[in-house]
């Protein structure tokens, strides 16, 4: 028997660990756990989708996968290598569940599984039922041969686009697309280009490249104002590695952060009921464009399960995060034409609709961005921390924050996810362990993006100090 599932843990969205665990014996039983829960709950499961990402274990982990499916007698349905949210639409739309392999952001010898129940993304409270069924009595497990891959998963999620948006809503835009290594980056360029952008490929990787939209570094953007220096771009585009996490670089440079670029999408796709983590800058509410804003925890099993408390026959709900994943709950009519729900992150949508809107308006993606309140945050991270220690370091600052002096002057303290400290001058910071990985998380807000480097950089260097 594998010691795998010992090895593994589910992180703020899906299962999570190191390539080299997922191996059968621990595929095997993960999945047979997860869909005995669905069928004790009363699931009529006839086939599940499966799709993953480029990663160099992804295609053997997948056939894991599938072989477990085939053993509980169910037809398995093969997407091949496809975004998660084109995975995850093409399942909705049908009520089957569906398995995404993917680590995500996380660096390329990292893999997971992302699990989607018939009627959307796993929710956390279904996590310690999937792990109490883990040793449960298995069906005879047979080699599987991959059934051929079903065109169609891709098809469609394109085709919502086209329909949505129509074919002229990028039309002039000239857009450099960092393809790097994301498991969308054709369909990205196919999507762009149907809507009348002009696109060139910047960078095209056939290794593995982790690319957090959350965390993005000097040396990212460095290579990203080359890139518009030398194209003279109206934007770099691109995703994390899932197709998840949607990446913009405005033409002055700068990345449109995560919660940002939220807030721009569901402006202009006419969303005014809104859910979105406590990491989000407080410009949600300050922008004054939204009727009801619910903050939760980091993850978006919490922000889904806001939106279904925020959504109602006539006011369909959005969700964001600041890794830029973008979620739709509900059925919204935009512009004489529904956007489909989709309660899992997506990249593509935000990155359209904000692209579309500047266009519209005749102005560049950084004009919109200052239309906002000046609202600046700057996120990064500690790696390989011991998270016990950090914990204790955390609840210690909590108890008493002027025990560091970057907290001195704290005015309250948010305890929703991690600890976020409210500090008098209108400034935050929050610190928070990574649900899935040994990292500390630092996101600090201030006025504007000068100020919030430079907080930042004294944090995680104090933070340095104190646990490394």
């Amino acid at each position: 028997m594998s010691s795998a599932p010992l090895e593994l843990k589910f992180g703020t969205s899906g299962l999570r660990g190191l390539g080299k665990d997922l191996d059968r014996d621990a595929c095997y039983r993960y999945v047979g756990a997860f869909l005995a829960l669905l069928e004790e709950r009363g699931e009529k499961l006839s086939a599940v989708c499966i799709g993953f990402d480029l990663r160099a274990t992804s295609p053997a982990i997948a056939l894991y996968c599938a072989e477990a499916v085939a053993a509980r007698g169910l037809a398995v349905i093969n997407a091949g290598p496809v975004p998660t949210p084109a995975l995850a639409r093409y399942a909705l739309a049908r009520r089957l569940p569906a398995l995404m392999i993917t680590a995500s952001h996380n660096p390329a010898e990292h893999n997971g599984i992302k699990f989607y129940r018939p009627d959307g993304e796993l929710t956390k409270a279904d996590e310690a039922p999937i792990k109490e069924r883990l040793d449960a009595p298995l069906p005879v497990l047979s080699p599987l041969t991959p059934p051929p891959i079903e065109p169609a998963v891709a098809h469609e999620y394109a085709a919502s686009f086209r329909i949505l948006f129509g074919h002229t809503a990028l039309a002039g835009l000239r857009l450099g697309v960092d393809q790097h290594s994301a498991v969308g980056r054709d369909l990205l360029v196919d999507i762009l280009q149907a809507l009348g952008a002009e696109c060139t490929i910047t960078r095209r990787s056939a290794d593995f490249i982790a690319v957090d939209t959350e965390a993005v570094d000097a040396a990212y953007l460095e290579m990203a104002n080359g890139w518009l220096d030398a194209g003279g771009y109206d934007a770099i585009v691109s995703t994390d590695g899932d197709g998840d996490r949607p990446l913009l670089i405005g033409n002055d440079g700068r990345q449109v952060l995560g919660d940002t670029l939220g807030i721009l999408a569901a402006k202009a796709l006419g969303f005014r009921r809104v859910a979105t983590p406590v990491s989000s800058t407080s410009a949600v509410e300050a922008s004054g464009l939204f009727s009801a804003v619910s903050r939760t925890r980091i993850g978006s099993p919490f922000v889904i399960d806001a939106m279904a408390e925020l959504v109602t026959e006539d006011d369909a709900v959005a969700g964001f995060e600041g890794n830029g994943g973008f979620l739709t709950m509900g059925e919204h009519l935009w512009r004489g034409r529904f956007i489909a729900p989709l309660p899992t992150r997506d990249a593509i949508l935000p990155l359209v609709a904000v692209l579309a809107a500047a266009r519209e308006a005749g102005r560049t993606v950084s004009q919109l961005v200052a239309d906002l309140p000046p609202r600046a945050k700057a996120t990064g991270r500690l790696q390989d921390v011991d998270t016990r220690l950090s914990q204790i370091w955390i609840d210690r600052l909590v108890a008493a924050p002027s025990s560091w002096d970057l907290l001195r002057g704290t005015s309250s303290v948010q305890t929703v996810d991690g600890a976020k400290f409210m500090l008098e001058d209108g400034n935050s910071l929050h610190l928070r362990l990574s649900g899935n990985a040994p990292e500390l998380r630092v996101y600090v807000e201030t006025a504007n993006p000068r100020s919030a480097e430079v907080l930042l950089q004294n944090a995680l260097k104090k933070a340095r100090t104190a646990l490394m």
